[in-house]
């Protein structure tokens, strides 16, 4: 299996790349996600998943480990095939997708094109607890709302004496419900609730 391929992009689109990597170009289908991260880059290394079909040997190319563990984890459900992971990975966040399937959040899925209630559900069911397994909830709800203000907030009110765990679980509420919030009123917020 070919695990990452690194060299110099010949060809750009938002789905897909050729890398000329030792003379040799390679056609990597990738997420808009991917495409959005990898911006302008010249020389650059993915990450790649090749999938094997009787007609075809395809690579897809992601930007980081996360995405490619998670296209995987996508595929291994009955109905999802690569192109439609890929859908998915375009349409909403690693993270996003995480915590949706983690709070059985199969009415979010059902919104990304290609995906019908019965898959949406079919992706909560099988995925769920092996999810549960390796995310916490908690955590990939902070990570979706890290920002400079956020550190920045929760290492104040850390400073304050309470613990992080605490101070995380507030402060990723009051997050949610002001995205826009400066350092001071992301704190003021918090306390409050605390």
């Amino acid at each position: 299996m070919i695990a990452h391929i690194n060299g110099k992009v010949t060809h750009r689109s938002p789905t897909y790349l050729v890398i000329d990597c030792g003379g040799v170009g390679y056609g990597i289908q990738i997420s808009l996600n991917t495409y959005g991260k990898l911006g302008e880059l010249e020389a650059i290394k993915l990450l790649t998943y090749l999938s094997v079909k009787e007609d075809s040997h395809t690579l897809y190319g992601f930007a980081d480990e996360e995405e490619r563990l998670l296209f995987i984890q996508l595929i291994s459900v009955s109905g999802v095939g690569t192109n439609t992971a890929r859908m998915i990975l375009s349409s909403l966040r690693p993270n996003e997708i995480k915590l949706a399937i983690l709070n059985g959040n199969w009415n979010l899925l059902k919104t990304i094109k290609g995906i019908g209630p019965k898959t949406a559900q079919r992706l909560v069911i099988d995925l769920q607890d092996k999810l549960k397994k390796a995310e916490s909830p908690d955590a990939l709800q902070s990570a979706q709302f890290s920002s400079p203000a956020y550190e920045e907030a929760l290492s104040a009110l850390v400073m304050l004496g309470f613990g992080k765990a605490e101070a995380e679980k507030a402060l990723t509420k009051i997050r949610q419900q002001n995205p826009e919030s400066s350092v001071e009123q992301l704190v003021k917020l918090t306390l409050k609730s605390l």
